[in-house]
């Protein structure tokens, strides 16, 4: 299970969050996507930054 959360695999998947919300603030399709784009960008943020800080394993 620790190694699920291990920053090996959560770095790549916030930095594809991080790309999506990016993606969904610059598409000119839908205003949903667009609205949720910032949050979605966001929590990609966050959750990059809180994984920077785990130790290695």
């Amino acid at each position: 299970m620790t190694k699920i959360f291990s920053k090996k695999y959560l770095e790549p998947l916030f930095m594809l969050i991080i790309g999506l919300g990016l993606f969904f603030l610059c598409q000119p399709f839908s205003i949903t996507l667009y609205s949720y784009g910032f949050v979605v960008l966001l929590a990609g943020t966050l959750g990059f930054i809180i994984v920077s800080h785990l130790r290695d394993s």
